[in-house]
Protein backbone atom coordinates (compact mmCIF):
# COMPACT_ATOMS: atom_id res chain seq x y z
CA UNK A 1 0.00 0.00 0.00
CA UNK A 2 1.14 3.44 -0.62
CA UNK A 3 0.54 4.96 2.64
CA UNK A 4 1.17 3.60 6.05
CA UNK A 5 -1.50 6.36 8.23
CA UNK A 6 -5.36 5.99 7.61
CA UNK A 7 -8.11 8.39 8.36
CA UNK A 8 -10.52 7.27 11.57
CA UNK A 9 -13.44 7.93 12.75
CA UNK A 10 -13.70 7.81 16.94
CA UNK A 11 -17.16 8.35 19.30
CA UNK A 12 -15.44 10.56 22.44
CA UNK A 13 -19.74 10.72 23.42
CA UNK A 14 -21.71 14.20 23.55
CA UNK A 15 -22.87 13.88 20.18
CA UNK A 16 -19.10 14.16 18.71
CA UNK A 17 -17.48 12.42 16.24
CA UNK A 18 -13.38 12.80 16.44
CA UNK A 19 -10.82 12.45 13.66
CA UNK A 20 -7.56 11.00 13.69
CA UNK A 21 -4.78 9.84 11.35
CA UNK A 22 -3.57 6.47 13.12
CA UNK A 23 -1.39 3.58 11.38
CA UNK A 24 -2.47 0.75 8.87
CA UNK A 25 -2.50 -2.40 10.73
CA UNK A 26 -0.75 -5.24 9.57
CA UNK A 27 -2.35 -8.97 9.63
CA UNK A 28 -0.85 -11.24 12.48
CA UNK A 29 -1.86 -14.99 12.33
CA UNK A 30 -5.71 -16.07 11.23
CA UNK A 31 -6.01 -11.93 10.66
CA UNK A 32 -6.87 -10.43 7.48
CA UNK A 33 -6.50 -6.62 6.45
CA UNK A 34 -9.87 -5.17 4.80
CA UNK A 35 -9.94 -2.00 2.55
CA UNK A 36 -13.39 -0.81 4.02
CA UNK A 37 -15.95 0.00 1.08
CA UNK A 38 -18.87 1.00 3.25
CA UNK A 39 -19.51 1.09 7.08
CA UNK A 40 -23.23 1.82 8.20
CA UNK A 41 -24.43 3.80 11.07
CA UNK A 42 -26.47 1.57 13.65
CA UNK A 43 -29.05 2.36 15.85
CA UNK A 44 -26.89 0.81 18.48
CA UNK A 45 -23.94 3.18 17.87
CA UNK A 46 -25.99 6.15 18.40
CA UNK A 47 -28.13 5.09 22.02
CA UNK A 48 -25.17 3.79 23.66
CA UNK A 49 -22.13 5.24 22.39
CA UNK A 50 -22.80 8.44 20.12
CA UNK A 51 -25.12 10.53 22.64
CA UNK A 52 -22.94 8.92 25.79
CA UNK A 53 -20.87 6.32 27.02
CA UNK A 54 -23.76 4.18 28.32
CA UNK A 55 -22.69 0.60 27.81
CA UNK A 56 -21.28 -1.54 30.19
CA UNK A 57 -20.56 -5.59 29.25
CA UNK A 58 -21.17 -6.10 25.84
CA UNK A 59 -21.92 -2.66 25.29
CA UNK A 60 -18.66 -1.25 26.75
CA UNK A 61 -16.94 1.01 23.94
CA UNK A 62 -13.19 1.12 25.31
CA UNK A 63 -12.51 3.99 22.74
CA UNK A 64 -11.97 2.17 19.26
CA UNK A 65 -12.29 3.45 16.17
CA UNK A 66 -16.28 3.25 15.38
CA UNK A 67 -18.63 1.37 13.23
CA UNK A 68 -19.71 -2.21 13.86
CA UNK A 69 -21.37 -2.75 10.43
CA UNK A 70 -18.38 -2.95 7.98
CA UNK A 71 -17.63 -4.58 4.80
CA UNK A 72 -14.63 -4.46 2.43
CA UNK A 73 -12.38 -6.17 -0.08
CA UNK A 74 -9.27 -8.17 1.18
CA UNK A 75 -5.76 -6.24 0.71
CA UNK A 76 -3.57 -8.54 2.69
CA UNK A 77 -3.59 -11.84 4.67
CA UNK A 78 -1.54 -12.90 7.40
CA UNK A 79 -0.33 -16.64 8.00
CA UNK A 80 -2.69 -19.13 8.62
CA UNK A 81 -5.72 -18.15 6.86
CA UNK A 82 -6.88 -21.04 4.82
CA UNK A 83 -10.13 -19.64 2.88
CA UNK A 84 -9.16 -15.70 2.22
CA UNK A 85 -7.39 -14.76 -0.75
CA UNK A 86 -6.18 -10.24 -2.24
CA UNK A 87 -9.29 -9.61 -3.90
CA UNK A 88 -12.02 -10.93 -2.11
CA UNK A 89 -15.38 -9.38 -1.01
CA UNK A 90 -16.43 -9.63 2.39
CA UNK A 91 -18.84 -9.13 5.17
CA UNK A 92 -17.71 -8.50 8.42
CA UNK A 93 -19.73 -10.74 11.51
CA UNK A 94 -19.26 -7.91 14.09
CA UNK A 95 -18.70 -10.24 17.06
CA UNK A 96 -15.46 -11.67 16.99
CA UNK A 97 -15.90 -14.59 20.37
CA UNK A 98 -13.54 -16.43 21.89
CA UNK A 99 -14.61 -19.32 19.32
CA UNK A 100 -14.58 -21.96 22.04
CA UNK A 101 -17.93 -21.45 24.39
CA UNK A 102 -21.55 -22.88 24.24
CA UNK A 103 -22.71 -19.95 22.23
CA UNK A 104 -19.85 -19.77 20.16
CA UNK A 105 -19.85 -22.98 18.80
CA UNK A 106 -22.90 -22.31 17.78
CA UNK A 107 -21.89 -19.64 16.25
CA UNK A 108 -23.41 -16.54 17.90
CA UNK A 109 -20.14 -15.20 19.16
CA UNK A 110 -22.97 -12.04 19.77
CA UNK A 111 -23.33 -14.07 23.13
CA UNK A 112 -19.80 -15.21 23.46
CA UNK A 113 -19.34 -16.20 27.44
CA UNK A 114 -16.04 -15.39 27.68
CA UNK A 115 -14.13 -12.01 28.44
CA UNK A 116 -12.18 -12.55 25.01
CA UNK A 117 -14.84 -11.58 23.49
CA UNK A 118 -14.65 -8.21 21.36
CA UNK A 119 -17.20 -6.81 18.99
CA UNK A 120 -15.62 -4.65 16.03
CA UNK A 121 -16.80 -0.84 16.65
CA UNK A 122 -17.30 -1.58 20.83
CA UNK A 123 -14.28 -3.25 22.17
CA UNK A 124 -11.98 -3.43 18.79
CA UNK A 125 -11.64 -1.05 15.80
CA UNK A 126 -14.14 -1.49 13.47
CA UNK A 127 -15.38 0.02 10.00
CA UNK A 128 -15.54 3.60 10.12
CA UNK A 129 -12.03 3.75 8.91
CA UNK A 130 -9.77 3.70 5.45
CA UNK A 131 -8.90 -0.17 6.43
CA UNK A 132 -10.06 -2.71 9.35
CA UNK A 133 -8.18 -5.65 10.86
CA UNK A 134 -10.66 -8.66 11.13
CA UNK A 135 -9.97 -12.46 12.40
CA UNK A 136 -10.75 -14.33 9.37
CA UNK A 137 -13.50 -16.45 11.03
CA UNK A 138 -15.54 -13.38 11.22
CA UNK A 139 -15.65 -13.31 7.51
CA UNK A 140 -18.20 -14.03 5.16
CA UNK A 141 -18.09 -14.36 1.09
CA UNK A 142 -20.08 -11.40 -0.22
CA UNK A 143 -22.00 -12.66 -3.53
CA UNK A 144 -21.17 -10.76 -6.58
CA UNK A 145 -24.67 -10.06 -7.06
CA UNK A 146 -24.59 -7.80 -3.98
CA UNK A 147 -22.84 -4.51 -3.90
CA UNK A 148 -20.53 -3.54 -0.64
CA UNK A 149 -23.18 -1.50 0.89
CA UNK A 150 -25.70 -4.85 0.72
CA UNK A 151 -23.03 -6.30 2.68
CA UNK A 152 -22.61 -3.24 5.09
CA UNK A 153 -26.67 -3.49 5.81
CA UNK A 154 -26.22 -7.11 6.25
CA UNK A 155 -23.24 -7.30 8.71
CA UNK A 156 -26.08 -5.96 11.60
CA UNK A 157 -29.52 -4.65 10.78
CA UNK A 158 -30.94 -6.93 7.74
CA UNK A 159 -28.88 -9.57 9.74
CA UNK A 160 -30.97 -8.76 12.80
CA UNK A 161 -34.50 -8.84 11.16
CA UNK A 162 -33.91 -12.12 9.25
CA UNK A 163 -32.98 -13.71 12.28
CA UNK A 164 -35.89 -12.58 14.04
CA UNK A 165 -38.24 -13.83 11.59
CA UNK A 166 -36.67 -16.82 11.27
CA UNK A 167 -36.88 -17.91 15.29
CA UNK A 168 -40.32 -16.64 14.97
CA UNK A 169 -40.69 -19.25 13.04
CA UNK A 170 -42.65 -17.10 9.69
CA UNK A 171 -44.52 -18.88 6.73
CA UNK A 172 -46.64 -17.69 4.21
CA UNK A 173 -49.82 -18.05 6.55
CA UNK A 174 -48.43 -15.16 8.77
CA UNK A 175 -49.72 -11.90 9.09
CA UNK A 176 -46.94 -9.41 10.50
CA UNK A 177 -46.96 -6.19 12.31
CA UNK A 178 -43.51 -4.62 12.36
CA UNK A 179 -43.46 -2.09 15.25
CA UNK A 180 -40.48 0.86 14.53
CA UNK A 181 -40.18 1.38 10.66
CA UNK A 182 -36.25 2.80 11.59
CA UNK A 183 -33.46 0.77 9.23
CA UNK A 184 -34.06 -2.61 11.39
CA UNK A 185 -37.94 -2.12 10.50
CA UNK A 186 -37.39 -1.55 7.13
CA UNK A 187 -35.34 -4.14 6.94
CA UNK A 188 -38.00 -6.93 8.45
CA UNK A 189 -40.40 -5.66 6.65
CA UNK A 190 -38.65 -6.59 3.23
CA UNK A 191 -37.33 -9.80 4.76
CA UNK A 192 -41.37 -10.83 6.26
CA UNK A 193 -42.87 -10.75 2.22
CA UNK A 194 -39.21 -12.17 0.75
CA UNK A 195 -40.17 -15.46 3.41
CA UNK A 196 -44.01 -15.00 2.08
CA UNK A 197 -45.79 -12.82 4.38
CA UNK A 198 -48.95 -11.48 2.24
CA UNK A 199 -49.56 -8.56 4.62
CA UNK A 200 -46.85 -6.89 6.70
CA UNK A 201 -48.14 -3.78 8.41
CA UNK A 202 -45.87 -1.21 9.93
CA UNK A 203 -46.11 1.65 12.74
CA UNK A 204 -44.19 4.18 13.84
CA UNK A 205 -44.86 7.73 15.68
CA UNK A 206 -43.22 9.44 12.69
CA UNK A 207 -45.44 10.12 9.69
CA UNK A 208 -42.27 10.73 7.11
CA UNK A 209 -40.65 7.15 8.39
CA UNK A 210 -44.32 5.56 7.94
CA UNK A 211 -44.62 7.12 4.14
CA UNK A 212 -40.90 6.06 3.58
CA UNK A 213 -41.48 2.60 4.54
CA UNK A 214 -44.82 2.18 2.16
CA UNK A 215 -42.96 4.03 -0.70
CA UNK A 216 -40.16 1.54 -0.37
CA UNK A 217 -42.33 -1.29 -0.09
CA UNK A 218 -40.92 -2.62 3.03
CA UNK A 219 -44.92 -2.45 4.44
CA UNK A 220 -48.03 -3.05 2.60
CA UNK A 221 -49.39 -0.43 4.77
CA UNK A 222 -48.33 1.50 7.38
CA UNK A 223 -50.53 3.66 10.01
CA UNK A 224 -50.63 4.81 13.65
CA UNK A 225 -50.76 2.76 16.79
CA UNK A 226 -54.20 3.58 17.24
CA UNK A 227 -55.58 2.65 13.50
CA UNK A 228 -53.54 -0.91 13.98
CA UNK A 229 -56.96 -2.79 14.89
CA UNK A 230 -58.61 -1.43 11.60
CA UNK A 231 -55.93 -2.96 9.46
CA UNK A 232 -55.43 -6.17 12.45
CA UNK A 233 -58.91 -7.07 13.80
CA UNK A 234 -57.68 -9.92 15.46
CA UNK A 235 -53.85 -9.38 15.86
CA UNK A 236 -50.96 -10.46 13.75
CA UNK A 237 -49.63 -13.58 13.64
CA UNK A 238 -46.07 -12.54 14.53
CA UNK A 239 -45.24 -9.32 15.34
CA UNK A 240 -41.45 -7.72 15.48
CA UNK A 241 -40.87 -4.80 18.33
CA UNK A 242 -38.12 -2.93 15.80
CA UNK A 243 -38.67 0.23 17.98
CA UNK A 244 -36.49 -0.67 21.61
CA UNK A 245 -39.60 1.63 23.27
CA UNK A 246 -42.09 0.47 26.11
CA UNK A 247 -44.85 1.84 24.25
CA UNK A 248 -43.88 0.08 20.72
CA UNK A 249 -43.13 -3.07 22.37
CA UNK A 250 -46.84 -2.93 24.03
CA UNK A 251 -48.29 -1.71 20.32
CA UNK A 252 -46.57 -4.90 19.32
CA UNK A 253 -47.91 -7.23 22.19
CA UNK A 254 -51.58 -5.32 22.47
CA UNK A 255 -51.79 -6.16 18.58
CA UNK A 256 -50.71 -9.82 18.92
CA UNK A 257 -53.46 -12.56 18.18
CA UNK A 258 -54.06 -15.03 20.12
CA UNK A 259 -51.21 -17.93 19.55
CA UNK A 260 -49.13 -16.12 17.86
CA UNK A 261 -45.28 -14.77 18.44
CA UNK A 262 -43.81 -11.40 19.31
CA UNK A 263 -40.61 -10.92 18.72
CA UNK A 264 -38.67 -8.25 20.69
CA UNK A 265 -35.36 -7.20 18.60
CA UNK A 266 -34.84 -3.34 19.28
CA UNK A 267 -32.62 -2.80 22.44
CA UNK A 268 -34.29 -0.57 25.20
CA UNK A 269 -37.19 -0.25 26.40
CA UNK A 270 -39.24 -0.86 29.69
CA UNK A 271 -42.53 -3.40 29.33
CA UNK A 272 -45.56 -3.10 31.84
CA UNK A 273 -48.36 -5.61 31.03
CA UNK A 274 -51.00 -7.11 31.88
CA UNK A 275 -49.39 -10.52 32.19
CA UNK A 276 -52.48 -12.84 32.56
CA UNK A 277 -54.76 -11.05 30.23
CA UNK A 278 -51.85 -9.79 27.64
CA UNK A 279 -49.68 -13.05 27.42
CA UNK A 280 -51.22 -16.39 29.40
CA UNK A 281 -54.66 -15.89 28.95
CA UNK A 282 -53.89 -15.25 24.69
CA UNK A 283 -51.80 -18.35 24.63
CA UNK A 284 -48.66 -15.47 23.07
CA UNK A 285 -45.07 -17.12 22.54
CA UNK A 286 -42.76 -14.56 23.45
CA UNK A 287 -38.94 -14.44 22.10
CA UNK A 288 -35.95 -12.29 22.47
CA UNK A 289 -33.75 -12.17 19.98
CA UNK A 290 -30.08 -10.45 19.81
CA UNK A 291 -28.11 -10.21 16.66
CA UNK A 292 -27.82 -13.28 14.38
CA UNK A 293 -25.29 -15.83 13.80
CA UNK A 294 -22.76 -16.69 11.56
CA UNK A 295 -24.60 -19.69 10.04
CA UNK A 296 -27.77 -17.51 10.21
CA UNK A 297 -25.64 -14.50 8.44
CA UNK A 298 -24.15 -16.62 5.26
CA UNK A 299 -27.92 -18.24 4.83
CA UNK A 300 -29.08 -14.64 4.58
CA UNK A 301 -26.56 -13.97 2.09
CA UNK A 302 -27.40 -16.95 -0.03
CA UNK A 303 -30.96 -16.04 -0.08
CA UNK A 304 -30.62 -12.37 -0.78
CA UNK A 305 -28.60 -13.17 -3.86
CA UNK A 306 -31.68 -16.02 -4.53
CA UNK A 307 -34.38 -12.93 -4.19
CA UNK A 308 -32.57 -10.10 -5.82
CA UNK A 309 -32.86 -8.02 -2.95
CA UNK A 310 -30.78 -5.51 -2.39
CA UNK A 311 -30.55 -4.26 1.55
CA UNK A 312 -28.67 -1.08 0.31
CA UNK A 313 -31.70 0.26 -1.33
CA UNK A 314 -33.11 1.19 2.53
CA UNK A 315 -30.26 3.56 2.94
CA UNK A 316 -31.57 7.13 2.25
CA UNK A 317 -28.56 8.89 3.11
CA UNK A 318 -24.65 8.42 2.05
CA UNK A 319 -21.34 10.14 3.23
CA UNK A 320 -17.74 9.99 2.67
CA UNK A 321 -15.34 8.96 5.46
CA UNK A 322 -14.55 12.57 6.03
CA UNK A 323 -18.12 13.80 6.77
CA UNK A 324 -18.81 11.24 9.62
CA UNK A 325 -19.96 13.87 12.06
CA UNK A 326 -22.66 14.71 9.40
CA UNK A 327 -23.64 11.19 9.04
CA UNK A 328 -24.09 10.63 12.25
CA UNK A 329 -26.03 14.17 13.30
CA UNK A 330 -28.48 12.73 10.34
CA UNK A 331 -28.82 9.50 11.85
CA UNK A 332 -29.19 10.89 15.01
CA UNK A 333 -32.29 12.47 13.69
CA UNK A 334 -34.45 9.74 14.15
CA UNK A 335 -36.49 10.75 10.62
CA UNK A 336 -34.10 8.72 7.50
CA UNK A 337 -33.30 5.60 6.65
CA UNK A 338 -29.99 3.85 6.63
CA UNK A 339 -27.02 6.02 7.09
CA UNK A 340 -23.86 5.34 5.39
CA UNK A 341 -20.47 6.30 5.54
CA UNK A 342 -18.51 5.25 2.15
CA UNK A 343 -14.99 5.66 2.15
CA UNK A 344 -13.32 7.13 -1.43
CA UNK A 345 -15.74 9.26 -3.41
CA UNK A 346 -19.10 8.73 -1.31
CA UNK A 347 -20.50 6.22 -3.69
CA UNK A 348 -21.10 2.36 -2.99
CA UNK A 349 -18.43 0.70 -4.77
CA UNK A 350 -20.73 -2.26 -6.35
CA UNK A 351 -18.41 -3.58 -8.97
CA UNK A 352 -14.59 -1.81 -8.41
CA UNK A 353 -12.45 -4.72 -7.53
CA UNK A 354 -8.68 -4.69 -6.88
Amino acid sequence: MSTTDMLAVYLPGGSEVEFRRVPIPSPGPGQVLLRVRASTICGSDLRAIYREHLGSGAEAYQGVVGGHEPCGEVVDVGPGCIGTQVGDRRVVYHISGCGTCEECEKGYGIGCLSPLRRAYGWQRDGGHAEYLLAEERDLLPLPDSLSFLDGACVACGFGTAYEALRRAGLSGADTVLITGLGPVGLAAGLLAQALGATLVVGTDPDAGRRGQAVDLGAVTAAVSADELPNLLPVGAHVAVDCSGSGAGQSTALRNTRRWGRMVFVGEGGTLTTSVSEEIIHKQISLIGSWVSSIPRMRELLENLDRWNLHPEDTVTHRFPLDQAGEAYRTADSGTVGKVAIVPGDGRPNTEEQA
